[in-house]
């Protein structure tokens, strides 16, 4: 099922996402972070765990930013992420948010979702805040992405 975060999910969701973060698939995140973030996160649950989540993070006037976007290892490919990302994108469109963005080692998942490549320096700077916390700045492979919703 899947449903808006819970203050109670915040440890299984640290979990999800820094278990890809030590491969340096997304940007390790922090009790506290999650904690004042977690009006942003969507999850996937299942038989009382937390399968996959996803966060949708205001940027810049109608621009959001696809955040922490992660499925369980063994149950990637079976609908979850698009599910968590159909369910965030209409979550975007109810507080104004028309175009969504996501840094993203996997584009092609985002490209057949209706996301197109852009270039880095498109983006607003504010958005590069958080660049400065991954393990491979300055040296960025994530491809960028937008989508107009």
């Amino acid at each position: 099922m899947i449903r808006k975060a819970k203050m109670s999910d915040v440890y299984e969701i640290k979990a999800l996402i820094n278990s890809y973060a030590t491969e340096g698939c997304m940007l390790p995140r922090s009790l506290d972070s999650l904690y004042t973030t977690i009006r942003d996160f969507m999850v996937f649950e299942e038989n009382g765990h937390i399968i996959g989540c996803c966060g949708i993070h205001p940027d810049w006037e109608d621009l959001g930013e696809v955040v922490s976007f992660a499925v369980v290892r063994g149950r990637t490919r079976q609908g979850i992420g698009t599910e968590l990302l159909d369910a965030c994108i209409e979550d975007a469109k109810t507080v104004g948010m028309n175009r969504l963005f996501v840094l993203t080692s996997s584009p092609l998942f985002f490209e057949r979702k209706g996301f197109t490549q852009i270039k880095k320096d498109e983006l607003p700077w504010k958005i590069w805040a958080d660049c400065v916390n991954c393990s491979k700045y300055p040296d960025c492979d994530s491809a960028s992405l937008i989508m107009e919703i």
